[in-house]
């Protein structure tokens, strides 16, 4: 039996089905198609047995799909290129690429599957997270397995992976299901904020000592969330002023330190601490006064993950070199991580750049316009909070990348390598993805109370 042949029955198949559900009743298929129906089925894959059509496995927002599809289309091109140095070390050419799509695919899988949960199903997510993420993090301040001096990741033979990452899911939910439960008419209640403080700080000062950078996006989406979420403004203006202080004095603090400080050996929390002091003089020693610096006097090798980021990009003008030309790959040690953005930069150009950057506005600009069609209060906070995690870190990887920011480690959201944060944020676009087909039913039922409505009137 030719393809033709084995399309078009299936397409009968489907139909049958499509239109049985509409009817309220059982599928009309006889029984002349069903061996036909068997074979497709059985040529295709197993599982078709059990749905109608492959679009059942992509359920709610079509366009946040696509972004997601993109990112990773991206993701595969750019790692590939920028992975040298694990090609290297490895001695396989493909190894890179062939690891990033197993985690792509895997994260796939795991879209498709959380994103047919049911939305008020998370809610029970914080009862097991947040302790669980507790422990984890606890763990990892003491016995986590350090790379670059940081420790942040728990190994456990075959993998390692980052508590934070589970964390941030944790208090994003928890935070969505306290604005939700303490919404009243006038904002939220104002024990709310004393609730939300609870937990993200508690969850926040355990990952603070070993990854400053996440703790600081964390809990800056959090207060959004409370934004957001009505909370009253004479409580966060009281926050943010706590928080301009805070800020101050770690600054102040930070630069008053002496390069080499005995400080992390007297404090044994603290041995981040001069990493931070680096970091924030190594940026702000770059802009001085002197736009053009004197070459002979100039040390590419202080701060070299900023200056090769910086060649990366003043080198891709706006066509840029295109995918596997670039250069400075070889000379960024986490070009497939950190600083990806900058190898995009250099082999895609501004415009490939520009592109990026705009699937992330469609991103968060999609969340805002579902969770304005959401009925119930947790939905849209679970939604917003998410696609601005996912946003935030974004702009703040971008940010580093063109010196604007500090060097902090934050990956790019579905485009960096990485097991542990690909997969987290593949659970994050599942659950996105979960309440935009909360939000579709919802418009849904209105449009067909409406159109029952105007039906009794006509008649009337």
């Amino acid at each position: 039996m030719g393809y033709s042949v084995c399309r078009d029955s299936l397409n009968v198949v489907v139909s049958s089905y499509e239109k049985a559900e509409a009817m309220g009743r059982d599928s009309p298929v006889s029984s002349s198609l069903f061996p036909n129906s068997l074979f497709i089925l059985f040529l295709l894959s197993t599982h078709l047995l059990f749905m109608k059509s492959v679009g059942s496995w992509f359920m709610g927002d079509r366009v946040i799909w696509v972004v997601y599809f993109f990112l990773c289309v991206i993701s595969l091109v750019e790692v590939f290129s920028a992975a040298s140095t694990l090609a290297y070390k490895s001695g396989s050419f493909w190894s890179p690429l062939i690891k990033q799509a197993l985690f792509l695919g895997a994260g796939t899988l795991v879209v498709i599957v959380v994103h047919r949960v049911p939305c008020r199903m998370f809610k029970a997510v914080p009862i097991i997270l947040l302790p669980l993420s507790a422990i984890f993090l606890f763990i990892t301040s003491f016995f986590g397995a350090k790379t670059n001096g940081a420790g942040r990741w728990i190994d456990i033979g075959f993998v390692q992976f980052q508590p934070s990452e589970l964390a941030k899911g944790a208090v994003i939910i928890s935070v969505a299901l306290i604005l939700s439960l303490m919404q009243r008419e006038n904002g939220a209640d104002r024990r709310a904020f004393k609730y939300i403080l609870m937990v993200s700080l508690s969850i926040c000062g355990l990952i603070v000592t070993e990854n400053l950078s996440t703790a600081m996006l964390l809990f800056g989406v959090v207060v959004l969330m409370m934004f957001i979420g009505r909370v009253p403004m004479v409580q966060l203006g009281k926050l943010f002023g706590t928080i301009a202080i805070i800020a101050t004095l770690g600054a102040a603090f930070l630069f008053s330190l002496p390069k080499e400080s005995s400080l992390s050996d007297s404090v044994p929390i603290l041995h981040r601490v001069e990493t931070w002091s680096n970091r924030l003089s190594n940026h702000f020693e770059d802009h001085g006064e002197d736009e053009v610096p004197d070459p002979l006097k100039y040390d590419i090798d202080k701060g070299a993950q900023v200056a090769h980021a910086n060649i990366a990009i003043a080198s891709g003008g706006f066509i840029g070199k295109m995918p596997g030309n670039s250069v400075e790959r070889d000379f960024l040690s986490q070009a497939f991580s950190d600083f990806i953005f900058a190898i995009i930069i250099e082999e895609m150009g501004l415009w490939g750049s520009g592109i990026v950057v705009f699937l992330y506005i469609i991103l968060l600009f999609r969340a805002g316009r579902i969770s304005s069609r959401c009925e119930r209060n947790f939905p849209p906070f679970l939604i917003m909070g998410l696609t601005l995690l996912l946003v935030s870190q974004a702009l703040l990887n971008m940010m580093v990348a063109v010196g604007l920011f500090p060097v902090t480690g934050q990956p790019l959201p579905l485009i960096s390598r990485g097991g542990t944060s690909t997969l987290i944020n593949c659970v994050y676009i599942g659950m996105i993805l979960s309440v935009s087909r909360y939000a579709k039913q919802v418009s849904e039922a209105q449009h067909t109370q409406f159109d029952g409505s105007m039906e009794d009137i006509k008649h009337e």
